[in-house]
């Protein structure tokens, strides 16, 4: 399952009340469904997403990441990406090319592993990125394609 981009900061309240939503996304994580979340989706699975407003709201808590909208700062580029784990994309070392554009900023990496390395289009060296815990993965960055 992939959980794509989008703005959930524009929607944190009714996203951490959606009960139905955070139960079915649980019990697919137990059952062992591969689930990816992608930039909104990375931040909707992980454990707090703070609003433009400075307001925290739980979000689903399937990675331990913590999100922040209240501190604005451009993140934008192409990027070049290697995986450290197998993973439903590929066994660990694949290598895709995606690009991130957002304004959140990570508050917290949480205890999760990383998830792939990152470079820049210029090579600059952008280290581990993303979160993965178990069968649950996710990244800011949006996947264009394999390398």
């Amino acid at each position: 399952m992939v959980l794509p981009g989008g703005y959930p900061e524009l929607h944190a309240g009714r996203l951490a009340a959606a009960r139905t939503f955070k139960t079915g996304m649980h019990a697919l994580a137990a059952q062992g469904a591969a689930i990816f979340g992608e930039c909104g989706g990375y931040m909707t699975l992980g454990e707090v997403l703070v609003d433009a407003d400075g307001q925290a709201h739980e979000m689903l808590g399937l990675l331990s990441v913590q999100t922040s909208f209240a501190k604005r700062k451009l993140h934008l580029g192409y990027r070049r990406i290697t995986t450290l784990a197998d993973m439903a994309l590929g066994p660990a070392g694949s290598r895709f090319r995606g690009h991130e554009f957002h304004y959140a900023s990570v508050l917290t990496r949480g205890t999760d592993a990383p998830l792939l390395v990152a470079e820049a289009a210029d090579g600059t060296d952008l280290g581990p990125l993303g979160s993965r815990r178990g069968n649950v993965a996710g990244s800011f960055l949006h996947l264009i394609a394999q390398d």
